[in-house]
Order: structure tokens, then C-alpha cells, then sequence
């Protein structure tokens, strides 16, 4: 076959190649065309909600099209997960992942969870933060050590807030009754923001929460903070002591936040709102209003930062160790 001949045969396949190309890269030009909705499975003014709103604010500038924040609450997170489990896949429903919905729920509802973590695909770790124990400033205890001890007088009389049934803030607090052996009736809520004004009013007489919606309260003197669940103090509450220094290093929780998208969204699409979520994460801006609240950087990658692969594999490893927390603590919901 002469060089010519083999050039006219392979002309129709090379001419291919472009749109080839297109194809596969192109999943994601032109995108978004349109506004896209990120869903927040639990109510406003929680750290779900804010961390949301901070990433949204900054795609919507750099995207070009806005991206607007939809609380959908429900059952720890599982009813806004679902909903976008469910959602068409094509990068215009997205979700603010928690740790609760994304990894406790998966073993917490077992058995009665309506999607499964093949369902979401991730592509963005947010940030992680500290839970922070606290109490109504009515309370007689300035420190863990001495919430523990009026627990102990007290039997069954103290009550423990959280945002939800089955979230990692639930979770928390079962670990530290497990750990301090004491009686403490969980009360779960629809979201922090209802959950806090309770502690406040001094209706519930001690909380759990992500610190960075909590932060606020504590600053101004509403809540009274008794210790940080995390190996270190955060720079955020520099006077608060962790649980560890209290005398409970088995109580350590860190909670995360991230973005995920329905499992079949293009992985284009999926690889550009990584990539863009990575860089807005490492703006001075953005860090200095994460690090305020008492955020954390992701540090999944080599540079501290994010990308869909590592987050996947943060996820799977969350799933497990949560799984094996809920075990232990004997942690259930109704």
C-alpha cells in the first residue's frame, strides 16, 4: 500500500481525533450555562449552611452564572443527600457533603438509608473544623471536668443538644457520656441554628456543635465554651482546652465539609468545579474567612489543598472509621 493510499485511509479516523477530544474534554466547556443549586441538607445559619455560602459566593464570581444555596433538612442529612443522589446528573445540583450524611448515616440508618455512597461522586473537600462542647452560662460549670462532675450528682437530669439525630455532633456527645459514664439525654433539633437559641435560653442545658456556627456565641458571651474536640487548641478559641486536656482524649471529633455531585455527572465537569474549588480555597480571602470560624485547610493534597480523587479517598476512610465510632458507642435514632 502506497504512503498516499494509507493517508486517504486514515484521513476520515484523524479527522475524528478533534471531536474525539472534544468529547471527552468537553463535558465541561460551556459549563455552567445556567445556575446551578448547591444543596445544604440542613437548616440556615449552621456550619453547613455558611461554608455553603462561601464557596457558592466565589464560584458565582468566577463561574459566571450564579449558584445559589437550597436548604433541604432533614433526617441527620439524609433527605437533601438524597434529593441529590436523585438529581439529574449533569452538574447542576450539587451538595454540601457533611461528615454526618456522607459517612455516619451510611452505618447510623442502616438498612434504612435511601442512597448509598456509589450514589454521589466527590469533588471538593471544603474544610474541616472542630466540634466544640458547650453550655448555657446559667449552668454551674466552667470546664468539662466539672460538667462531668455536676453529671455524676445529677443523674439523667442533664440534656446535650444537637443539630441532628445520627450528625457527628450526636455522635460526639455519646462518646463523651461513654467515655465519663455519664447520663446525659440527647435531644436532637432540625438544624444548629434552633439548637443554640435553646442552650441560650437555657431550655437545654449543654450543646455539641461544629465550632464555626457556634463561634459567634461563644465570642459574645451567650454560650459557654468547655473544651474543643480536636488534639490541639484551634487558634480560633486559643483559651479553650481540648477534651484531652480535660481528661477525655477519647472524645476527638473533627468535622468536614465538602462538595458532591450525583454519581453519572460528567467527569469533566466534575474535574473543573474541583479544580476552580481548590483555588478558591487557597485565596487569602477565602482561608482568612475559614480560618475566623475556625475552619481548617483541607490538606488532602501535597500543596494542603483538595482534588476529587483525594476527597474520594478521604470519604471511604471516613466511612469506615465512623462506622466502627457507632458501634462502639452504641449511638442509635429513632
Amino acid at each position: 500500500m502506497t504512503l498516499s493510499r494509507r493517508a486517504a485511509l486514515a484521513a476520515p479516523a484523524l479527522a475524528l481525533l478533534p471531536g474525539l477530544a472534544r468529547a471527552q474534554a468537553g463535558g465541561a466547556a460551556g459549563y455552567p450555562a445556567r445556575p446551578v443549586r448547591l444543596v445544604v441538607p440542613f437548616t440556615p445559619a449552621g456550619t453547613t449552611d455558611v461554608a455553603a455560602r462561601i464557596i457558592s459566593e466565589r464560584l458565582q464570581s468566577r463561574l459566571g452564572q450564579p449558584f445559589t444555596v437550597e436548604n433541604r433538612p432533614g433526617a441527620g442529612g439524609n433527605v437533601g443527600s438524597d434529593y441529590v443522589a436523585k438529581a439529574e446528573a449533569d452538574g447542576y445540583t450539587l451538595l454540601m457533603q457533611t461528615v454526618s450524611s456522607g459517612a455516619i448515616n451510611y452505618t447510623l440508618y442502616e438498612g434504612r438509608i435511601p442512597y448509598k455512597p456509589d450514589d454521589l461522586a466527590e469533588v471538593a473537600l471544603v474544610t474541616r473544623v472542630p466540634n466544640v462542647i458547650f453550655a448555657t452560662p446559667s449552668l454551674p460549670v466552667r470546664t468539662l471536668r466539672e460538667l462531668v462532675a455536676y453529671a455524676k450528682a445529677n443523674p439523667g437530669k442533664l440534656n446535650f443538644g444537637s443539630s441532628g439525630a445520627g450528625t457527628s455532633l450526636h455522635v460526639t456527645g455519646e462518646l463523651l457520656k461513654m467515655e465519663a459514664g455519664v447520663q446525659i439525654t440527647h435531644v436532637p433539633f432540625r438544624g444548629a441554628g434552633p439548637m443554640m437559641i435553646d442552650v441560650m435560653a437555657g431550655r437545654i442545658e449543654m450543646g455539641v456543635d461544629n465550632l464555626p456556627s457556634a463561634i459567634g456565641h461563644i465570642r459574645d458571651g451567650r454560650l459557654r465554651a468547655l473544651a474543643v474536640t480536636t488534639k490541639t487548641r484551634t487558634p480560633a478559641l486559643p483559651d479553650v482546652p481540648t477534651t484531652a486536656e480535660e481528661g477525655f482524649p477519647g472524645v476527638e471529633a473533627t468535622g468536614w465539609f465538602g462538595i458532591q455531585a450525583p454519581a453519572r455527572t460528567p467527569r469533566p465537569i466534575i474535574e473543573r468545579l474541583g479544580t476552580e474549588i481548590d483555588a478558591i480555597l487557597k485565596e487569602p480571602g477565602t482561608k482568612a474567612k475559614i480560618a475566623d470560624l475556625g475552619g481548617m485547610m483541607p490538606e488532602l493534597t501535597p500543596d494542603g489543598g483538595t482534588s476529587p480523587a483525594a476527597f474520594t479517598t478521604f470519604v471511604r476512610a471516613e466511612i469506615r472509621k465512623w462506622g466502627d465510632v457507632v458501634r462502639k458507642s452504641g449511638a442509635t435514632v429513632e
